[in-house]
């Protein structure tokens, strides 16, 4: 451990992927937990606590299973919803820290649904009409608080 190149130096050695406190990534259910395992909550449950459709017909317990039974696509739609709660609480976590006002974060919001009405399958299709967020922008100045 060096000066030398990334991976022997040391900044690297405490900031990569890998290591869990870094800047290089963000762990969403650890930093939601504050790092305390027994504090995380499942990601279904965090999405549909924010208003968004969360899991749908499978959860990471049926994967096995359906991979065992060839139901690759079914395993493919439920990786992709995943993927976006994932972004969508994600999204409500940067509001509610500031890092997206009201307006952006309603804007993100839409652009999702937007982009996932054009997508191929019916998937989606269920997945939009779960939908029961509300805007949270009331109009007027970007800086007042969320309706939370």
């Amino acid at each position: 451990m060096g000066d030398g190149s990334e991976s022997d130096s040391r900044e690297f050695k405490w900031n990569n992927y890998i290591s869990r406190y870094h800047m290089r990534h963000l762990d969403l259910m650890d930093l939601l937990a504050m790092y305390q395992p027994r504090a995380s909550a499942p990601l279904d449950d965090l999405a549909k606590l924010c208003g968004f459709p969360g899991k749908m017909g499978m959860d990471g317990s049926k994967v096995w299973q359906a991979y065992q039974d060839g139901q690759l696509p079914a395993i493919r739609d439920y990786c992709e919803t995943d993927v976006v709660n994932t972004y969508l609480v994600y999204c409500r976590f940067q509001l509610m820290r500031g890092g997206l006002t009201p307006k952006q974060f309603d804007t993100e919001i839409e652009f999702v649904q937007e982009s996932l009405a054009e997508l191929p399958g019916s998937q989606w299709i269920q997945y939009l009409q779960s939908f029961r967020i509300k805007p949270v922008y009331a109009g007027g100045d970007d800086d007042e608080e969320p309706e939370i």
